[in-house]
């Protein structure tokens, strides 16, 4: 792949950082399955009792998949559209433990794992950073944390929101981009997205970096972690996993969070996952919410009951910034299909249709999304 476009100014030092960011990177369960090291493929869901399960509905659904598959493979077209965009920092929500242990959480219906030697997923597409806070990285207890954090460390690739002791998963990841830019990821999970309160991390107990609530108080201790890092040059991202699966509404408290993030905690990006589909864009005082960037890779192929969500499309954000004020200067999606259990270029009804419903989705977020005659979506907002 070609190098990072990074070219800082030569009086300031710092220039426009564009930034790469999707939503949930389900690497688990029937993906696990198809890559070269397949883990033990034993679930404890009430409906399916092997990972093989999900790689049969997808070909039931899409045809036959040849394994193993490459560690690209997943990744499809969307490597192709990353590598043109010379992003500065690559940044995924990733929902699940990468370990072998068999130590499932109990009471917890769904369980995502992948095996460690199969990281090389991760390192394909030269994932900066993973979020971790959100509901599946406990989904092994905590022996599937902490080798989950010692896959990503080994592969050079950063970690935010879960740790083993409290500060550590509320520490930010910090990604060096030049001697006076950075990108700062802070990750955050919320019970709204059905993380467990006792994942939350404790003193020397692992776990995540859960959000109490979505009050002006918590949005408070946020911008202190923030203060106590950030410098000039520096944009920060906020990574929440929260909210349901499925609606396009965004409740009331969200929104009230997320503009407490940028208004208080001073971050820059609002970075929202956790729902299935793309949801509502928002630019609030000139920085970017994304409220839900929808799924980018799973093992959902083939299980009907949510089809008029069209789960199926999702998208690349490309967020282009001022580092010096982290002002949002140009957001771009580029249109991607899930099928075949990797992503693919959308076609040309389809990003209408994405297009279509995101502008549905911001139309009381004052913002609206036009398909261009690359097949680009280009959000406007007011």
């Amino acid at each position: 792949m070609p190098p990072r476009r990074w070219a800082p100014d030569a009086v300031t030092g710092v220039r426009d950082v564009k930034i790469f960011l999707c939503g949930d990177v389900m690497t688990g369960r029937g993906i696990d399955q198809i890559l070269p090291h397949p883990g033990n493929a034993q679930l404890h869901e009430p409906f399916m009792r092997s990972a093989q399960g999900y790689v049969e509905l997808a070909e039931e659904s899409s045809g036959p998949i040849a394994r193993p598959v490459g560690f690209e493979y997943i990744w499809g077209d969307a490597l192709d559209v990353i590598a043109r965009e010379h992003a500065d920092a690559r940044i995924v929500n990733l929902e699940t433990a990468i370990t072998v242990s068999n130590e499932a959480w109990p009471g917890k219906g769904i369980h995502y794992r992948m095996h460690p030697a199969n990281v090389g997923c991760l390192t394909a597409a030269r994932i900066d950073c993973c979020s971790l806070a959100n509901n599946h990285v406990l989904d092994w207890g905590y022996p599937g944390l902490l080798s989950t954090l010692a896959a990503l460390r080994a592969a050079a690739i950063h970690a935010a929101g879960a740790g083993p002791t409290e500060a550590a998963a509320a520490a930010p990841a910090i990604l060096e981009l030049a001697p006076r830019s950075r990108v700062l990821v802070y990750a955050l999970a919320s019970e709204t997205a059905g993380v467990p309160r006792e994942w939350a991390a404790a003193g020397d107990r692992p776990g995540v970096n859960l959000l109490r609530d979505l009050s002006p108080e918590a949005a408070a201790a946020v911008g202190r972690q923030v203060e106590a890092v950030k410098r000039t040059g520096d944009v920060v991202v906020a990574s929440v996993h929260w909210g349901s699966n499925w609606g396009y509404e965004v409740a009331p408290a969200r929104r009230e969070f997320a503009h407490r993030l940028v208004d208080d905690a001073h971050v820059d990006i609002v970075h929202g996952h956790s729902s299935h589909h793309p949801i509502g864009i928002e630019v609030h005082r000139d920085r970017l919410i994304l409220y839900g960037c929808g799924d980018f890779i799973n093992d959902y192929e083939g299980i009907r009951g949510y089809d008029t969500y069209r789960p199926d499309l999702t998208a690349a954000y490309f967020a282009t910034l001022d580092a010096m004020t982290g002002r949002l200067q140009a957001l771009e999606l580029a249109p991607m299909r899930i099928r075949g259990l990797r992503v693919n270029r959308a076609s040309v009804a389809e990003a209408r249709s994405l297009a279509h419903a995101l502008t549905q989705a911001g139309r009381g977020l004052g913002t609206e999304v036009a398909v261009d005659g690359d097949l680009r979506l280009r959000v406007r907002w007011r």
